[in-house]
Order: C-alpha cells, then sequence, then structure tokens
C-alpha cells in the first residue's frame, strides 16, 4: 500500500477531507446566530474532539493498515478471534461515506456552475433568487458540471496516497490563500468592523442548550470524525508520524478555514444588511447578491467558488478514496482503478437524479440526520470500548514526541464516546441535522 510522502502532505490531506460545506454555510451561520458564545464552545469541542476523535481513528486506520471494512474487523479481532459482527458492522458508516458523496457531488455542481456564470459575468446581473431557481428547482440541470466533477475527482484519486497527496499541497494552501485574499477586500468595506463586532459578541441569551449542542455537533461533522472517512487517512500513514500532534494541527486548520468563512461571510452580510442564512440559500442567493453590489464583484465572485469547489473536490476525493479502499481489501479481485469507476458510476447515477433542491434536501436530512450519527457512534464505541486499549495505547504513542496513557484514553472513553451517542440521539429524536 503507498503511503504520504511527508506529514504535509498528510495534515494536507486531512484537512482537505475535513473541509467542506460544513466550514463554508454552517459554521458562519450558527457563528452569527450564537456570537462569541458559540465560538468558545465550539473551541473546547474541537480540541476535545481533535485530541482524542480524530486521532483514534488516524490510529485505527494505521494499524489496520486499510480501509473503514478492514479496520472494524481488526478493531474486534483484537478482542475476539473472526469476530462475525467485526466483519460487517462497518459497512454502516461505510454506507455514510458513500451517501453523502452523493449529495456532496450535486451542490459542488451547483458551485461550478456558480464559477462559470462568474467567469462569464451572467452571475452579476441576474436576480439570484430566479437564477438559483432555473436549476435548483429543475430536473437535470447540472448534468455537465456534475459529470466534470466526478472525472475530477477520480483523477485525483486514481494514484491513491500518491495522487491524494500531490493534489491537496496544491488545492489546500490555493483554498486559504483564495479565502483570505476575500477576508482583506471584505474587510475594507464601509462598516465591516461593525460585522465583525457583531461576530464576536458576548450574547447572555445565546447561553443555552441549543447553543452548545449546535457548537458540538459543528465540532464533531467539521471534522469529519464520523467512523469512516479519516480511517483511510491513517491506512496511508507511516509508523514515524506523531498521530496526537497531527491531529491537533488538522483540527486547527480545519479551524482556521471556518473563521476565514465567516470573516468574508458575516461581515459582507452586516453591510449590505442581508437576512442570515444557511444552507444553499447562503452560497447560491446571498453571497452572489453581496458580489453584485461590491467593486469588482466579478473577481471576487471568481475566488469564492474557485475555494469552495477546492474545499468540495478534497471532501469528496475522501469519500471515495474510503470506499474503494475497503472494497479493494474485502475483495482482493476487484482492481483499484476498476472500483473507483464503480464508485463513480454509483454516485452520478444517483446524483443525477435528485438535482432538484427539492429531492436533495430530504436525501441529505435521511443521511445526516440518522446514517452519519450512528456510524459515528459506532466507530467511538468501536474504538474506545472494543478495540484493544492496549494496541490502541501503543499505536497513538509510536513516534509520539510525548507519551498518551489512561488520562487520554478515560477521556475518549468517558468523555467523547458519550457525547458521540448524545449527538446521535439528539439527531434522531428531534430529527436535527448538524
Amino acid at each position: 500500500m503507498s503511503k504520504f510522502n511527508s506529514k504535509l502532505g498528510f495534515i494536507l490531506t486531512a484537512v482537505g477531507s475535513a473541509v467542506g460545506m460544513a466550514n463554508v454555510w454552517g459554521f458562519p451561520y450558527k457563528f452569527q446566530q450564537g456570537g462569541l458564545v458559540f465560538l468558545i464552545f465550539y473551541l473546547i469541542f474541537i480540541g476535545l474532539f481533535s485530541y482524542v476523535g480524530l486521532s483514534s481513528e488516524f490510529a485505527i486506520g494505521r494499524y489496520a493498515g486499510t480501509g473503514t471494512l478492514g479496520a472494524y474487523q481488526r478493531a474486534f479481532d483484537s478482542r475476539k478471534k473472526d469476530s462475525f459482527l467485526g466483519k460487517f458492522i462497518g459497512f454502516i458508516p461505510l454506507l455514510g461515506s458513500l451517501l453523502i458523496a452523493i449529495g456532496y457531488a450535486v451542490i459542488v455542481a451547483y458551485v461550478f456552475k456558480a464559477l462559470v456564470n462568474s467567469l462569464t459575468g451572467d452571475l452579476m446581473v441576474v436576480d439570484t433568487g430566479t437564477w438559483f431557481d432555473s436549476f435548483s428547482a429543475r430536473e437535470y440541470s447540472v448534468v455537465g458540471y456534475h459529470f466534470l466533477i466526478i472525472i475530477i475527482t477520480l483523477i485525483t484519486c486514481i494514484g491513491g496516497a500518491s495522487t491524494i497527496e500531490k493534489s491537496n499541497k496544491i488545492m489546500m494552501p490555493v483554498f486559504f490563500i483564495l479565502f483570505l485574499i476575500l477576508a482583506i477586500r471584505i474587510i475594507t468595506l464601509p462598516n465591516a468592523l461593525e460585522g465583525y463586532r457583531y461576530m464576536f459578541r458576548f450574547d447572555r441569551s445565546a447561553l443555552s442548550l441549543s447553543t452548545i449542542l449546535a457548537a458540538m455537533g459543528q465540532a464533531f461533522f467539521s471534522l469529519s470524525v464520523t467512523g469512516s472517512g479519516m480511517i483511510v487517512c491513517g491506512a496511508y500513514l507511516n509508523k514515524d508520524e506523531d498521530i496526537v500532534s497531527s491531529s491537533k494541527m488538522t483540527g486547527f486548520l480545519d479551524t482556521i478555514a471556518a473563521l476565514l468563512s465567516s470573516a468574508v461571510i458575516i461581515p459582507a452580510i452586516m453591510v449590505f444588511k442581508m437576512d442570515q442564512a444557511g444552507g444553499p440559500g447562503l452560497l447560491f442567493q446571498v453571497l452572489p447578491t453581496i458580489l453584485q453590489n461590491m467593486f469588482m464583484g466579478r473577481i471576487f465572485a471568481i475566488i469564492l467558488y474557485l475555494a469552495v469547489i477546492l474545499a468540495g473536490i478534497s471532501s469528496l476525493q475522501n469519500m471515495f478514496e474510503v470506499v474503494a479502499e475497503s472494497l479493494i481489501k474485502r475483495f482482493p479481485k476487484l482492481k483499484r482503478n476498476f472500483a473507483l469507476i464503480l464508485i463513480g458510476i454509483f454516485v452520478f447515477g444517483f446524483g443525477v437524479n435528485m438535482e432538484m433542491i427539492s429531492q436533495w434536501g430530504p436525501f441529505m436530512d435521511i443521511v445526516s440526520i440518522y446514517i452519519i450519527p450512528i456510524g459515528a457512534s459506532i466507530g467511538a464505541l468501536s474504538w474506545f470500548y472494543v478495540f484493544s486499549k492496549d494496541k490502541l495505547l501503543k499505536e497513538i504513542n509510536l513516534a509520539s514526541a510525548k507519551t498518551y496513557g489512561d488520562s487520554w484514553y478515560k477521556i475518549g472513553k468517558y468523555v467523547y464516546t458519550p457525547i458521540a451517542i448524545v449527538l446521535c440521539i439528539v439527531a434522531l429524536v428531534f430529527k436535527i441535522s448538524f
């Protein structure tokens, strides 16, 4: 199996897997609502989940040397040889990765259309609501863009760890640079500082259970600790890399990406007196309206949508790769490139029939409310209640600058895992999508 060539390549790939729509439209919306209260709790949870959640998924991946299915089997076999449950339970979180890829590809296709319309200048002269409805309310409206996104994702996955690492070494730095350019432009707008003051306000009324749950859920799923995706990053990690250190850096850069997005979006919304919005409405109605009213808005629209495409493709890479790696390990006769093509056909074939937002929304709700939280809980329980403690700690401490022992393990077992279960229960009972 090929491995990452450097720690930087591994971290940028992990960041690419984590950074996505949750950073671009989820975090700014929740940050705008909760202000400094939301941010404080978010930072607490992102620190916790990076420290034990992300590092445990990297560790089981490196220990198993394979993707989701093999990792769960190895975890169960560490306690009981040839466990029947261990052979099949990994299909639940793996299914989550595959299904989220279907919905994700649709939205990235929307972004691709927005980029093209920014390049032609069409986006700068349309009514954004009518423009968004022109493709989001029509069947098979972004088929060409959709197909190209699948092809680009497949090309960046063909060589496994090597091409994924090389592409993320380009895509992730460019993503951060583009958003930094946007943030610098926004801060020059009249009254932009008022937007920053509002963003970092301390609102006592926001100190509530709903804000804490929002911060918890945002941190959890922003890092993609869903019991599947990050395992394959660990599988490609060399034995001489410090897992916990890399996990902390991944969490840090993921947070920087979310804050950069907020630094662009929240002040702009305040300056132009737009209504708060989350989800697709923010990216395809609110932001285009703001860009239309900005000097050189067309240039900044191109920068924005190119940056979001880079984030989207890097996340799709991970979803494709974790499924492909799991399948070729479970079915050795299946060739890697053929497996990737099958995944691409499946994702495109299902996704092309839900390009309407009215179809896409309910589908993504099912995936994010039911399958993803259940998969995340299965992962946490498997790493801290099934997988051998000694073997997990041995993998965590391999090449580590410091030794992690009972304290680290107890945080994972008695804090992180219960939080994963609570989020799952909240999602299932209250039908909340994090």
